[in-house]
Order: C-alpha cells, then structure tokens, then sequence
C-alpha cells in the first residue's frame, strides 16, 4: 500500500474529517428524527381517527410516488453491488500484495 506524506497527507486528513462531520450530522439528524416522530406518533395514538387519516395519506403519497420510489430503491440495491464488488476488488489487490512480499 502506498503511505501519503507532506501536503498529500492533509489533503487525506481533511477528507476523513469532513466525511466524520458529515456522519455525525448524519447521526444527529436521524435522532432528532426519531425523538420527534416518537412524541409526534404518540400524541396521534391517542385519535385513532387522525392514525387512520395519517395512513391514508402516506398511503396516496407512497402511491402518487411509486415510481419515484422504485427507482431510488433499485438506485440504492445498485450501488450496494457496486460498493461490494469494489471492495472485493480492494481485498483481492490486498491480499496479492500480501503475497507479493512474503
């Protein structure tokens, strides 16, 4: 493997220091996401009529939006191949540098 030094090297460091920040925004946003989603449904527990209006409308969103959805789901499941073949593909040159030194 190739080490990166002098103005490389920061180059690198800030990279992982802006994708960090980025997961931990990331992180922080699905919480607030989810604390507000738990107080919001528990106060619709307490209607059963607005929980009914509420899947109506998810429901004739997810329905108005099915090919938009179908599309960034296949999007999604493509990239997760390409994100594996390329790591197969890292572990594979790993592995013959492995060899080529021993």
């Amino acid at each position: 493997m190739a080490h990166v030094h002098g103005k490389g090297m920061m180059k690198e460091m800030s990279k992982v220091k802006d994708s960090m920040g980025r997961e931990i925004m990331k992180g922080s946003m699905a919480s607030v996401t989810v604390h507000t989603g738990a107080k919001l449904m528990s106060k619709l527990a307490k209607y059963p009529v607005l929980v009914f209006g509420a899947g109506i409308v998810a429901g004739v969103c997810v329905y108005k939006y099915r090919k938009q959805i179908i599309a960034s789901a296949n999007k999604a499941i493509d990239s997760g191949k390409d994100f594996v073949l390329q790591q197969k593909e890292n572990l594979e040159d790993i592995v013959a540098e492995t060899k080529e030194e021993s």
